[in-house]
């Protein structure tokens, strides 16, 4: 007569997840596979860090154009990435520390919070983490990003790993920033300057000939508008804003 050995429990194949907060704190977890954009409807971020006197993070609250309300960040370098997002007229929504992954690697559970979602106009959802270059040589830190951009990328969304960007134009970006809120500048200031703009002129000229009988700086605030709102562009990349950059319609 033989006797069975009691048969140990199975374990449970950890199939991968994306954890989603909402607004009224609740949690849900979704399998990675039927991640859908409409899980993110009323969702809130991950986790919130608040700004503390004598943090070196410089965590904070940045108040979006694109979304109409506030999008956290953790570092200045996230900030950068955010105006960046902000400015882009291809990103229709942004969504910061926007779910919680999970997944068994290499018989490991490890989890993961990237930093940014951004939707497209196309319809592409790209996640983004933003890590200084330098840190990016920690074995630890590459392979920490490296099985979340396959498990994304596998899911048909795109992924980023973001360092930096050139210094003159994040700088140019930040300025215009300053008048990314519709109302900053009458709108018909704006609407009058959107008309009276010749293509291909210097932003000096263009400024004088909007004026009219004024100083010519009182015309600068709606060519600024015009320049974040992407309906006026000019190369922010080639050196700081001034009289000598070429304005260009977008049709």
């Amino acid at each position: 007569m033989t006797t069975e050995r009691p048969r140990k429990p199975r374990t449970k194949r950890q199939v991968p997840t994306a954890s989603i907060r909402y607004a009224d704190q609740s949690t849900r977890e979704v399998p990675f596979r039927v991640l859908r954009l409409g899980d993110f409807d009323e969702s809130a971020p991950w986790r919130r860090v608040r700004s503390v006197h004598g943090m070196l993070h410089h965590s904070g609250d940045y108040a979006s154009a694109t979304t109409g309300g506030q999008v956290v960040h953790e570092s200045r370098l996230e900030l950068a990435r955010l105006l960046l997002a902000d400015f882009d007229p291809q990103v229709c929504d942004i969504f910061a520390q926007p779910f919680r992954m999970m997944a068994r690697i290499d018989g490991t559970v490890r989890t993961h919070v990237p930093d940014f979602l951004l939707v497209m106009r196309s319809g592409t959802v790209r996640v983004v983490n933003v890590k200084p270059a330098s840190r990016l040589q920690d074995p630890k830190i590459a392979q920490a990003l490296a099985w979340p951009g396959e498990l994304i990328e596998r899911h048909g969304w795109e992924y980023e790993i973001w360092s930096g960007a050139d210094a003159v134009l994040l700088e140019n970006i930040r300025f215009l920033a300053a008048y990314r809120h519709p109302g900053v500048v009458p709108a018909a200031d704006v609407e009058r300057a959107w008309q009276g703009v010749v293509d291909g002129q210097e932003m000096a000229l263009a400024e004088r000939r909007l004026a009219g009988d004024r100083k010519p700086e009182e015309a600068r605030p709606a060519l600024m508008a015009l320049l974040w709102a992407g309906k006026l562009t000019t190369d922010l990349a080639v050196g700081p804003l001034s009289g000598e950059c070429i304005l260009r319609r977008r049709r």
